[in-house]
This record gives C-alpha cells, structure tokens and sequence, in this order.
C-alpha cells in the first residue's frame, strides 16, 4: 500500500463507519471493514509521519489520564423549562406568542443521557467538553474520539460548537449489565448512569469498549447564517451526524400535540432512551431576539413524557432508622422493569399512608416511577386480592435496637441515641460542614470506626488515640494524626453548631441559631412555650426539642464538656439597612459561597431561611437559579441578583 491508497482506505473505511454508525445502514460486511483496517493500521506502523488525524485507528482509547481538567464553553449551555401536560403546553405558548406571533416550531426527541459540547476549528474536532455548570465543563476530547458517531473531522471549516446528548442504546445496555454481572461488578442503573460514567473514564479503553452514539440536538457559537433551525440541523447532519429518529416542524399547538402523541406512541420502539420532546422556535433571528431568562431559553421547552406506570406485587414491608430516629416503611416489590429501571423499592412515605391506602402484604399494586424521582406506590388494587393478602401490624419497637418507639402519629421516632441505626448516620451529620465541621471524618472513615468496634456513639470519638487508630487496617500515622488533630480542632465551636450537630428533628441550622441565641447553653432546660415564642419555632419544634433533651440528657451534658462550645455573644443590633429583620433565601452560584454571604446578611440583622414561602421578603439568586426563584416569581416575591444585593448595600454605606 502506497501513501495514495492508504488515504483512498482510510476514506473508505470512514465511509464505512458513516453508513454503519450513523445511518445504520452497512454497506460491507464486517470481514471486509476488519481486513482493510488492519492494512491501514500495517501501513500506519510504518508510516508514522503519514498518519491522517481522521483515520480510523485514530478513535482508539489508549490513553489513561490522571484526571480531567477543566474547560469552558464558548458560550453557555442552557437547561430547558419543564412542561408535563398538554395546558402546560398552551400556557408556554400562550407566554411565547407574546413575544412573538409569527413563529413556527421545531420539534425533536429529548434524548436521556450524558450532553456534550463538541467544537470544531478548522474542520477538526479540537475540544470536547462535558456540561458541567452550563459555563465549565470537563475536558473529555481523548475519550469522546472513540466514539464512532461523532467525525473527527467535518467539511465546514469555521469555529463551531455542536451540542448533544451520549447515549447508551437499550441492547447495548442489556449487554454491558451481563458481562459486568459474570465479572462481580455493579450493574449500572439505567442507560443514563451508564453514558454518563462511560464518558468519564480514566482509562479510554473503557469509553471505547462502550459503544456510545452521540446525537446532536443544536449548536452554540457558530457563524451559519439559515434562518430557520430545522435547517441548521440538517445542515449539521450533512456533517457526518446521526439524525434523530423523529423529528417536525409544526405551526400550532395541534400539531406540535400529534407530534408529541406519536413519539410518546413509538418510545418504546426507538433504540435509545427518551423522556419527553423538545420544542424549539424555528424562526432564528426570533430566538435571539426572545432570549433568555436567569436560568432557561424563552424560546425553548421540554414536553416532558408521562410517568410510566406498572403492576407489580408488594412483598414485603421494611423498616429503614434515619440519623434522627425516625422510622420509614419502605415497600419491596417483585423487580420490575419500568423505562430501562428495575424498580425493586418504592417509597410509602409514612404509616398512616399504609393505613389509608390499605395497603397489604402480598398487594397488587400500580407503582409510578417519573425521571429520577424514587417510585411510590400510587394504588392498590383491591378487586385483585385473592384471600392470602396480611394486614400491616403497626411497629411498637424499634428494629434495629428493640427500644420502644415514639409514636407521633403519622411518625414514629426511636430517640435512642446509641441505636445502632442511628450512630453512623448520626456522626456523619455531627462531623458535616454545617455541624462540627471535622475534616477527614467522612462516611467511610465513620463506618469503618463504627464497624471495627471503636465507636459505639458520638462520645466514643472523644475517646480515640493514635495507638486505636493504628491498630486498623487502612489507618496509617499520617491519617490519624490529622483525624485527632480535626477532634481537638471541634472543640470550643459556636454553640448553634452544637446544637445542629446533635440531629434533633425538625431542628435546623437556621432553629439552632434561633435557640442558641436566646438560651445559649440553657436550651436544655427551656421550657415549651419559651421556645415557642422564639421567632419561627413552632410547638412541634419545642416538642422535638424536648423529647430529645429527655432521652439523651446525660450524653448532650457529657459532650458539652468535651467540646466546650463557646456560649453565643448578644451581637450588636444593625443599623438600618434593607435587609434588617428581613427573611432572605439564596440560590444559585454566586462569586462567594453562599455560607460567607450568609455570615454577611446575618450580620445585617437578616433571617436567611433554607425555603420560599409568602413570608419571604427577599430571594437572592445567582447563576443558574433553581425551583426557588421559580416559587419566588409565582409568589411575586422581590428577586434580587447577587449585584443588585450588593448595590443595596454599598448604598447604606
């Protein structure tokens, strides 16, 4: 083979690729394809200096790399707004027209998987970047090359970026689930899970063993000049790039509906997994002139799919002990395959709604999974009982450590501190960042203490020595000197601090602040109707409150001796400003951490608060703002950006 063939094989071989991976089409056999690869790679051996960046051998993952850098988008990759019905639809066409009434719409599958932003300089695939923030995203290009649905090179030569989403078609998924089975590995969850971990390989071996198919759905920074979108995408698809199954323009919401009848209809038939439509305005130079909110395109929606729904029987009931004691049934089902998901858990939320829904063992039972919200049960279909259906006993112990419960109605509550269910996730939640902050106590150095016979409480933290430690495996000098080293570091914390990290219900950050405030160390022996005259404590607080302090008196007094938290100074009262006595909810991503602004609203005389509710006075948002600004705005709520909050207050000086 000379250098002349060697370019007519290797364009060749490309047009092979085209028509298998993308148009899934072959035009040869396997045998054909494996025999003329195998004479380019010869000839590549020998040739190194002839090596064309688009020859096939190119895609193969031999790279390790010891991370993923960063990388940012040439311009921001934006979510969609959610529509789940058909008013829904109406409604975001009713607001669209609004702003423009001389529109179409464009109409594609939203694909459910990994998106990635490709950009090309030159004809070459020079970046490929994960989503990451919208603005950053990993830097994944060696990995991203072994994907055969995704050219290389491409004939347009300007800069440009392609976005779309990776997936894993079903059969794909059925297979990597087998062999990672017979090998003792984890199954993946879903096709999703499964994409979006391939793409983040390490070793690009592994990405390439995947078969991942990358579809375009749109394109950022480019310089085509169509107007219209359903032209720009077949413009993109002449590129080399795969079509989606199904794709329309529409004219109205009658047909935009059809459409979205009729993907719905076909999902189940289509090689990847989808989850609803995306609806585009078709008009490009009414897209740019609609724009953007804070968080989504004004011009662009996501028509989510139903939740999917199966019967399947209840076999038994289980009992799960949270960090605060709390007792939750959750439901074991025969395995069910919902959208690509074996659903073998669903959530009962309570025990009074076992009681209401008369719900049995032995059940049949319509189950409801939507996206990634855990399944619930959402009926129990009585006309199928047969006679060997169990009424559900209502627990009086504990089961984990046999203690009686506290039965608050629709909660039961095991109080004890030293259960055993609760000691894990309990130090955990007392060592977490807005607790004691102990750096290097996470949840597997947690459970490897608890399992080793170390720690049976909190308290027994206090009692760890470096000869303990080193007597573990995995524990060497280094890590346990700097375990001890965080221990002493939580001693003479805020008092608020304190009092979060004991994992009292209901009792947060924001009530822990309230109580240490006014009580200080004293909150042990305040009285119920002196917490509830504190500012956003309510009675079902104080009752918390109280209960816990009775069963675990002596351990809250023992580790307040320990630790020695400092005891809250009267901070001094604000001087007017538009944020004093205010409630105040932050969201989004903001140039500090939201705990530093926070600190800083707080000493302005402000309540920052974790929800939205009417009595809000104030949400400060920052990039991609989520479902509490939305609540804000439907609210009608005062929204402030981060820049206007500070305006505010660079103006009192």
């Amino acid at each position: 083979m000379n250098l002349e063939q060697y370019k007519k094989a290797v364009e060749l071989l490309n047009l092979y690729s085209y028509h298998y991976y993308v148009q899934d089409n072959p035009i040869t056999t396997d045998e054909v394809y494996d025999k003329l690869y195998h004479e380019v790679l010869e000839y590549e051996e020998n040739h190194e200096d002839d090596i064309l960046k688009e020859s096939p051998t190119q895609r193969v993952g031999d790279v390790i790399s010891d991370g993923f850098s960063k990388a940012s988008h040439l311009s921001r990759m934006w979510s969609l707004e959610d529509v789940f019905d058909a008013d829904g639809l109406q409604k975001w066409l009713t607001k669209t027209y609004k702003l423009d009434s001389n529109i179409s719409f464009y109409c594609e599958p939203k694909y459910d998987g990994a998106s990635l932003n490709l950009i090309y300089e030159n004809g070459e695939l020079t970046q490929a970047i994960t989503r990451g923030d919208g603005e950053v995203g990993e830097l994944i290009t060696q990995n991203v090359k072994t994907i055969r649905s995704i050219p290389l090179t491409i004939a347009h030569k300007d800069k440009i970026e392609i976005r779309g989403e990776v997936v894993i078609y079903k059969d794909e998924f059925e297979r990597i689930n087998e062999a990672r089975l017979k090998s003792g590995e984890a199954v993946f969850a879903n096709p999703r899970n499964a994409a979006a971990g391939s793409l983040r390989q390490l070793d690009s071996k592994i990405t390439a063993s995947r078969n991942l198919v990358f579809l375009p759905y749109g394109v950022g920074e480019n310089s085509l000049e169509h107007k219209l979108l359903s032209q720009r995408m077949e413009y993109i698809y002449s590129l080399g790039f795969k079509k989606p199954p199904l794709s329309a323009t529409c004219r109205d919401f009658d047909e935009i509906e059809a459409v979205y009848q009729e993907m719905n209809k076909k999902r189940e038939s289509y090689a990847m997994m989808l989850d609803g439509m995306v609806i585009k305005v078709n008009e490009i130079a009414a897209q740019i002139d609609m724009g953007y909110t804070v968080k989504n395109p004004r011009f662009s929606v996501a028509y989510k799919f139903p939740a999917v729904e199966k019967i399947t029987t209840l076999k038994e009931i289980i009992l799960q002990v949270g960090r605060s004691g709390v007792v939750t049934p959750v439901a074991i089902v025969k395995p069910t395959n919902i959208d690509g998901v074996v659903v073998e858990r669903a959530t009962l939320h309570n025990f009074d709604e076992i009681q209401r829904k008369d719900i049995r063992i032995n059940d049949k039972v319509i189950i409801l999974r939507s996206g990634d919200v855990i399944p619930k049960i959402i009926k129990v279909l009585t006309h199928e009982r047969k006679g060997n259906e169990v009424e559900y006993e209502r627990p009086k112990n504990c089961p984990v450590c046999g203690s009686e419960l506290l039965d608050e109605g629709v909660l039961l509550k095991c109080q004890n501190l030293k259960c055993e269910a609760r000691v894990i996730n309990s130090i955990i939640y007392f060592a977490s960042k807005p607790c004691l902050n102990i750096d290097g106590l996470g949840s597997k150095i947690v459970e490897a203490l608890f399992n080793a016979g170390v720690i049976q409480s909190v308290l027994d933290l206090f009692d760890l020595t470096l000869e303990k430690l080193l007597a573990l495996d995995g524990f060497k000098e280094k890590k346990s000197r700097n375990l001890l080293n965080s221990l002493q570091n939580a001693k003479g914390c805020d008092y608020w601090r304190f009092i979060n990290s004991l994992g009292i219900e209901h009792i947060g950050e924001v009530a822990s602040k309230t109580l240490s405030e006014r009580f200080g160390s004293g909150f042990i022996d305040a009285a119920k109707d002196e917490m509830v005259a504190c500012d956003g404590v309510g009675e079902e607080m104080a009752e918390s409150v109280l209960e816990f302090v009775r069963v675990n008196r002596e351990t809250i007094l023992k580790l307040q001796t320990i630790l020695k938290p400092l005891e809250p100074k009267k901070r001094e009262e604000a001087k007017e400003n538009p944020f004093k006595a205010k409630s105040v909810v932050l969201t989004g991503s903001m140039s500090q951490s939201r705990d530093e602004i926070k600190e800083m609203l707080e000493e302005l005389g402000a309540k920052v608060v974790s929800s939205v509710s009417k009595k809000t006075d104030f949400v400060i948002y920052g990039e991609d703002a989520g479902s509490k600004y939305d609540k804000a705005m439907s609210l009608g709520v005062a929204c402030l950006s981060e820049k206007e909050m500070r305006d505010k207050i660079e103006q009192v000086g």
